[in-house]
């Protein structure tokens, strides 16, 4: 039976947008240098949206991603929510450093149970703040494959009512089921179908963890530009642990740094 990429290409229709529900126009990735930016006054692309989803295969690394993203807009002086919307990995989650994140002033919401021995698929209702308050800034760790992505549903109508939102797919090419850029366009399909909403960019954070080195984060790089040409959609940003950063950041555009998040 063919694949859903190759049954998309076959019908010789754009892979990207699904749905219909809003255009899937190219977000202004965060700003090139996140490291030398001011806290106080890193200026914010013009285009960026209030609600920032991050998605991806078991991982790709989404959670790290998202604690960071959200300490980076809370230092750029953002009112900012993130909430750990992941129903499928009950061992990684974003609770894990609720601590550095409440004393930067980010509001965590996460599932009842996180950091503890039982995992019960539930959502908390104070996550709906994530959506319905357009005062703040929010920052969404989603599910770690389509079924995670189901998890979106209650949210989903708020979410393409207020229609500003990035929902970006996080990618590490070094992870098995997405080796290629033709393997990432799959993933990115299911869990797009699944949760009902167009993605709009792509998050490269390619990695091999303690051993990754510049070559492969290049490499990395190059399926993320593949991917983006198959799907039509931006390469939002390039993740890297901080100590490749200034190594990478003059061969990178849109150059992410990460502080690894610990696990406990």
């Amino acid at each position: 039976m063919p694949s859903l990429f190759e049954q998309a290409d076959a019908r010789n229709v754009l892979i990207l947008p699904l749905l219909g529900s809003r255009k899937a126009e190219a977000p202004d990735g965060p700003s090139a240098h996140f490291k030398e930016e001011p806290a106080s006054s890193g200026p914010l692309s013009p285009g960026r949206k209030r609600v920032t989803l991050f998605c991806g295969h078991y991982g790709s690394g989404k959670t790290n991603i998202a604690v960071n993203y959200a300490l980076y807009l809370r230092r750029l002086g953002r009112a900012v929510s993130i909430g750990d919307l992941d129903i499928v990995n009950p061992y990684f989650r974003t609770r894990d450093s609720e601590d550095e994140l409440t004393r930067a002033g980010v509001r965590v919401i996460s599932l009842p149970f996180a950091n503890s021995s039982v995992d019960l698929p539930s959502l908390p209702p104070e996550a709906n703040r994530l959506v319905q308050n357009r005062s703040e800034d929010a920052v969404l760790d989603i599910g770690g494959d389509d079924r995670g992505a189901l998890a979106l549903g209650r949210y989903r109508p708020y979410i393409l009512e207020e229609d500003c939102f990035d929902m970006l797919l996080v990618v590490n090419f070094m992870r098995p089921l997405t080796r290629t850029a033709k393997d990432a366009a799959e993933v990115l399909l299911e869990i797009q179908e699944a949760a009902r909403m167009p993605f709009t960019g792509i998050v490269n954070n390619t990695n091999l963890a303690g051993e990754t080195t510049p070559e492969i984060v290049l490499s990395g790089q190059q399926e993320a530009s593949q991917l983006s040409r198959l799907t039509g959609l931006p390469l939002y940003m390039t993740a890297v642990h901080d100590s490749l950063y200034d190594t990478l950041k003059g061969e990178v555009p849109d150059l992410f740094p990460l502080r690894l998040q610990p696990k406990y």
